[in-house]
């Protein structure tokens, strides 16, 4: 079968770097990879951020490197977001995820673009980074990286198949190359016998959490509100039912594509259904706020609820990051 197909080729392009001496590529400054094995949905970007803001707090320059997956402005060269005091591009040149983690973490360089490599020392021969973030980064094998996070849901990798039948972009036995598995929505016996199932050493739970609306226009709800959820992510229902779950009114839903570029017809159709249901506006992901911006004036009141992932057991997952860090440092020779 086609899946049985992929999953195979998957795993040999993986095996092909991992047994030539010199396929990978390699940076100066140490490489943490933040990844997933399931195409969109897991919660990888807020993990990103989170650690990102760490590493600032530790004294570091991290540099995101983001491969500004659906941006529109694609050039040949690394595009830099953000040089660690400005945001330097808009959501067509930027990507909407690598321009919310700019944003979100304005200390940090984010710089996009398809390779890698050229990205990273962009970011350290002209930006000054003394460790790399390789976003969505399990599957990019041909730079080489100090450590391998992965972010799962709690049950997906126990249920899914690979693509084209299932969601996984690998089988899931390459699990067992990363060294931490973040399970999304398990409590932390769960995620510590996920991870060793799959043969990784430290799992550890997160939950996802929404925070207070801000507004994009027109203000924000008040408490308990009936509104219209609108996303363009990788699992919009999971936006709709953490909305349910904190007391919003969703009296209707428009879900989108992943990255979907929004269209002023778009948000006309999505007006309608605010004034059909009588809803105070419509409320929306950090991620989809971004693709509004270029519509300039909305037809209705919109605001964005930023999400954040709890984790209980951050300090043994940063501990993780740190002793990653000396050692790629010790290994290079490299200093911040």
């Amino acid at each position: 079968m086609l899946h049985r197909l992929y999953g195979q080729i998957a795993r040999a392009r993986r095996g092909w770097y991992e047994r030539r001496a010199g396929a990978q590529r390699h940076l100066a400054r140490p490489v943490i990879s933040v990844g997933n094995l399931s195409v969109g949905g897991t919660g990888k970007t807020p993990l990103v951020a989170a650690l990102a803001a760490w590493l600032v707090a530790e004294g570091e320059r991290p540099a995101i490197l983001s491969r500004g997956y659906a941006r529109r402005d694609r050039t040949p060269e690394p595009t830099v977001v953000s040089d660690g005091e400005r945001v330097l591009a808009d959501v067509f040149a930027a990507g909407d995820e690598p321009l919310m983690l700019a944003r979100a973490v304005p200390r940090a360089r984010v710089i996009v673009g398809a390779d890698r490599v050229a990205s990273g020392r962009l970011a350290e021969g002209t930006l000054g980074a003394t460790v790399h973030l390789l976003d969505d980064g399990f599957q990019h094998v041909q730079l080489a990286r100090d450590l391998d996070i992965v972010v799962t849901t709690a049950g997906a990798l126990s249920t899914d198949h690979v693509l084209p039948k299932g969601r996984l972009r690998e089988p899931v036995d390459t699990l067992s190359r990363a060294a931490v598995l973040v399970v999304v929505g398990a409590d932390q016996a769960a995620a510590a016998a996920e991870a060793a199932r799959f043969g990784v050493p430290l799992g550890v739970a997160a939950t996802r959490r929404l925070g207070a609306p801000v507004t994009v226009s027109g203000g924000v709800p008040p408490p308990g509100a009936r509104v219209v959820a609108l996303a363009g992510i990788g699992a919009p229902s999971q936006f709709v039912t953490a909305l349910a779950a904190q007391g919003w009114q969703v009296m209707a839903t428009r879900p989108f594509a992943d990255h979907h570029w929004y269209s002023a017809a778009d948000l006309a159709a999505v007006a309608r259904l605010v004034e059909a249901h009588g809803a105070w506006g419509v409320l929306t992901t950090d991620k989809d706020a971004v693709r509004l911006e270029p519509l300039g004036a909305l037809p209705c009141a919109v605001a964005r609820v930023p999400m954040t992932l709890e984790v209980p057991r951050w300090a043994a997952l940063t501990d993780q990051v740190r002793a990653a860090v000396a050692s790629g440092r010790a290994a290079t020779g490299a200093r911040p």
